[in-house]
This record gives structure tokens, C-alpha cells and sequence, in this order.
């Protein structure tokens, strides 16, 4: 008796979703494009908010910025679900190796009292910019339209709840787990003159209605300030002091910004690219809240940089001048 396998190929009535054959083809689909496009819901819906009864409950107006196709400010990291969460554990484990090795070898509680003093005055209060970050980022994902600007939104509002975390680490190594560097940060924060400006343009964004506004100030404008003047510049005076180890710990943070830079590049771009209309809002923004957040941060780095904070703003508002024109807006 012979037994003959024989081997059969199905071929599949179909290679992806009716939504994505209508946009893409009738081809098989990534998972960036499944878990994104044409996702928003656009009818059948039970109510319109009574907290805001002219607009449906998704609706594109909540902010001025109008595009053709809003599944156009697409991430070029093509983040969803999976391949986010799976990135994101990669990079928690090296910042705990980090941490560990800083921590066995109490490496930031060996400084002297000036050196640790310094650092928890000029760095770990930004665990509340990171909190108001994650508000102002919660705000795009609840009032954005489209999937393809939401999703990566939400994703962004759970990265600075570790940014965050990350920096109130770095406070208990210099405490000894004792907290007293957390509650000194909160105090600096909600009191102390160095901070206040600062403070109130975080919290200005709290009552900003429009989403694209919030994530233009917030996401562009605050971050392309705070993360180059604190990770970079002020580190490396508090670094004069023998920490390199808050050096290794700050690079995290940096290496987070610049990977996140890239999504809010290609939105900004994208859509000031859909109309002049949209070019010179954005623009306006930009300068807007450049001109506000620029002053609002020269008490703390004038506190720790001295003679050299005019020197720092200016680099950095220079960076963010030179990365506004190279996404094509006008200031």
C-alpha cells in the first residue's frame, strides 16, 4: 500500500479588509496599516456631547487645522500596539541595567551635597513637565481625529508617564529610596520663582481647546527647548561636578526625544505641506508659544548656567528655528 501526499495551494478570495483594499489595493496589508487607517468613526453616532453640543462626537473641527486625508500624518516608526510595546520593553530593559549599575555602586549618592542639591533642583522637577506632557498628550488622543494621529498620540502620552518614572528613579538614587528628593522636586515645582514661568505655560496648555495647537506647543516647540537645555546643557554643567553617571542616566531620555522627533516631523510637515491655509497657522503657533516658553525657562537655566544661559537659549532656539524651516513653515 502507497500513501501519496500531495501538497495544495489556497488561493484567498481576498488579501485584506474592504477599507484597505479601497485606499491600498487588494493586497495583503502590513499591521501598521490594519491597526491605523480608516479606523475613526465618522457616523452613527447616539449623541452629541452635551459638554459641547455643536460637534458630533468625533469631529474633525475641534481644531482650525483642515486636512484632505487626516490618515495622511501617518508615523514613519509605523507604531501600533504590538511592535510599541514590544520596542518599549527593549528599551526599559537597558534603562534598568542602567539604573542598577548606578544604584549597586551608589554612584549618584556619592556626589557631594552642592552636586546632589543641584541636580534636584535643576532636573528632577521635570517630572512634572513630563505629567503636564502626558495631560497635554492625553488631550490629542481624546479630541485628534483620525487614527493615524491618535493612536501614536495615546502611545506618546504612556512614554512620558515613563519619562516621568525614569526621573523620579534618578531622584530616589540620590535619596536613598527615602523620597525626600520627590517631595523637594514637587515643592520647586508648585513654589519655588525659578520654576513658576514655566509651570504656568504647562498649565496654559491645559486650557488650550485646540488639540493641533497642544501638540505643536507641547510636542514641537516645549520639547525641541526642555530636552536639548536640560539633557544636554545643564547635564553637562552638573556633569562638571564627576556625574557622568546622570549623563548615562539623561541619555535615555535624549535617545526617547530624538526617536519621537521623527513622528512629530513628518505631522508638522505633512500637514503644513495640505495648504498654505495650514502652513501659516502652524507657523503662528510656533512662534507664538516659542515666544512664550523661551522666556518662561531662563530663571532655572540662568540659575544653574550662569553667564552661559543667553548662550544655550540661543542655541536652542536656533535648533528649533532651523527644524521649523526644514518642515516648511514660515517664523
Amino acid at each position: 500500500m502507497s500513501v501519496e501526499i500531495r501538497t495544495k495551494g489556497v488561493k484567498p478570495l481576498t488579501n485584506s479588509f474592504g477599507h484597505l483594499q479601497r485606499r491600498f489595493g487588494d493586497k495583503p496589508a502590513t499591521r501598521y496599516q490594519e491597526a491605523t487607517y480608516d479606523i475613526q468613526s465618522t457616523a452613527n453616532f447616539h449623541y452629541k456631547p452635551l459638554w459641547d453640543p455643536t460637534r458630533e462626537m468625533f469631529d474633525a473641527r475641534r481644531t482650525a487645522v483642515v486636512m484632505k486625508d487626516w490618515y495622511a500624518l501617518k508615523d514613519p516608526r509605523q507604531f501600533y500596539y504590538g511592535n510599541y510595546t514590544t520596542t518599549r520593553a527593549k528599551q526599559q530593559d537597558a534603562i534598568d541595567r542602567t539604573l542598577d549599575f548606578v544604584e549597586k555602586r551608589d554612584l549618584l549618592r556619592s556626589l557631594s551635597q552642592d552636586a546632589r542639591e543641584r541636580i534636584i533642583h535643576a532636573i528632577v522637577p521635570l517630572r512634572h513637565y513630563e505629567w503636564g506632557a502626558n495631560t497635554n498628550s492625553a488631550h490629542v488622543a481624546a479630541y485628534g481625529y483620525g487614527t493615524a494621529i491618535t493612536s501614536p498620540a495615546m502611545m506618546n502620552t504612556a512614554d512620558r508617564l515613563g519619562m516621568a518614572q525614569h526621573i523620579s528613579r534618578i531622584g530616589l538614587l540620590i535619596d536613598g529610596n527615602s523620597g525626600d528628593a520627590l517631595l523637594a522636586a514637587q515643592a520647586l515645582w508648585t513654589d519655588h520663582p525659578d520654576w513658576q514661568p514655566l509651570r504656568r505655560e504647562v498649565e496654559r496648555l491645559f486650557v488650550t481647546r485646540d488639540w493641533f495647537e497642544v501638540f505643536v506647543a507641547q510636542l514641537l516647540v516645549a520639547d525641541a527647548l526642555v530636552y536639548p537645555l536640560f539633557y544636554q546643557h545643564i547635564d553637562g554643567a552638573l556633569g562638571g561636578g564627576g556625574s557622568s553617571a546622570l549623563s548615562s542616566l539623561n541619555d535615555h531620555l535624549l535617545r526617547w526625544y530624538e526617536e519621537t522627533a521623527k513622528w512629530i516631523d513628518a505631522v508638522i510637515k505633512t500637514a503644513a505641506a495640505d495648504s498654505a491655509e495650514n502652513k501659516a497657522l502652524i507657523s503662528g503657533w510656533v512662534q507664538t508659544w516659542r515666544n512664550r516658553l523661551a522666556p518662561a525657562l531662563q530663571p532655572i537655566v540662568q540659575r544653574v548656567l550662569g553667564n552661559q544661559a543667553d548662550d544655550a537659549l540661543a542655541s536652542v532656539l536656533a535648533a528649533l528655528d532651523a527644524r521649523a524651516a526644514k518642515l516648511g513653515l514660515s517664523l
